[in-house]
């Protein structure tokens, strides 16, 4: 990296946040009963964020930052509601401009999922889709019964996507990583971008050893890019230190070229303010020239998702 520290306003292409009106639209993880997962308790932010909402974390940033666009990643929608979400966010988007990127659900081994890939597909703001995979054999830290990565009705709805021009948002555990970077490999023509960091959930030494091999796996594949976001699900009480060794490892790694920061917000809400997050990735970037600062923030974003 160059030695440039950037100190004009830095334009932000906020790679990944959430929307959600609970009234519209049925999110199981944020109806009553509310599970306890990894991320603990979600009472404070089960309820509707809109657009607006959102817009005010970004305008409480004290840096001097501007939010110019960004991605909306489905924020685990029951899937009977899943094309409803993606009709909701397209008619915010072509009355407001936000979100200029749109990734979609669907249950890729599910049959059907042909007829609901193109029907995603037709709407203007479409680039992908996401299904998480994250599985762990700890029952708490699972989000799914079974590895889908290693069901052959997934993968055959995987292969799929890229009939209809469609990126894979890669929300998987480190285990997970060699066999999400043999995917890769076979079907060059489907960018997948890993997201939160690659969510480093186990923290002892073998832990982080695999976190780190299969960060390198998947950044071997040339389709593969990946999203600084989220450590704070799997580290409550994070500080500029504790993330330091993931945001800076997970550069190196990728490359100026293939990394996005971006918010989770308003999941990361829970463990600290949009400016304190954009504050620490810019202080962890400090050595970055402008043009590096440029392509993390920003362009990175516009490109791997195809935003005009």
């Amino acid at each position: 990296m160059g030695g440039n520290t950037v100190t004009t306003e830095l334009e932000i292409v906020d790679a990944h946040i959430h929307l959600w009106d609970l009234s519209r639209i049925s999110y199981p993880w944020l109806t009553p009963p509310l599970p306890v997962g990894i991320t603990g308790e979600v009472g404070s932010i089960a309820h509707d964020y809109l657009l607006e909402d959102y817009l005010r974390d970004c305008a409480a940033h004290e840096s001097r930052v501007r939010v110019s666009k960004v991605v909306h990643v489905q924020a685990g929608a029951h899937p009977a509601d899943a094309l409803a979400e993606t009709r909701w966010l397209q008619s915010i988007a072509e009355e407001r401009g936000f979100p200029q990127a749109i990734i979609a659900h669907a249950e890729l081994e599910k049959p059907g999922v042909e007829a609901l890939l193109a029907e995603h597909a037709a709407h203007r703001n479409v680039r992908g889709v996401r299904q998480i995979l994250n599985w762990h054999p700890d029952p708490h830290k699972t989000y799914t019964p079974g590895d889908l990565l290693s069901e052959e009705s997934w993968r055959r709805g995987f292969a799929r996507l890229a009939r209809h021009g469609l990126s894979f948002d890669l929300q998987i555990y480190p285990a997970q990583m060699p066999a999400a970077a043999r995917l890769a490999a076979l079907h060059p023509n489907i960018p997948l971008i890993l997201n939160h960091t690659g969510m480093p959930v186990d923290k002892d030494a073998a832990g982080i050893e695999a976190w780190r091999a299969g960060m390198r796996a998947l950044a071997a594949q040339p389709n593969v890019s990946v999203k600084i976001s989220g450590l704070a699900m799997l580290d409550w009480h994070w500080t500029l230190e504790s993330i330091r060794p993931f945001v800076l490892e997970t550069l190196e790694i990728f490359g100026a070229d293939r990394v996005m920061v971006a918010s989770n917000f308003p999941v990361d809400r829970l463990f600290g303010t949009f400016a304190a997050f954009y504050g620490a990735y810019r202080s962890l970037f400090a050595g970055a020239s402008e043009e590096e600062h440029s392509k993390l923030f920003a362009r990175n974003a516009e490109r791997i998702y195809r935003i005009q």
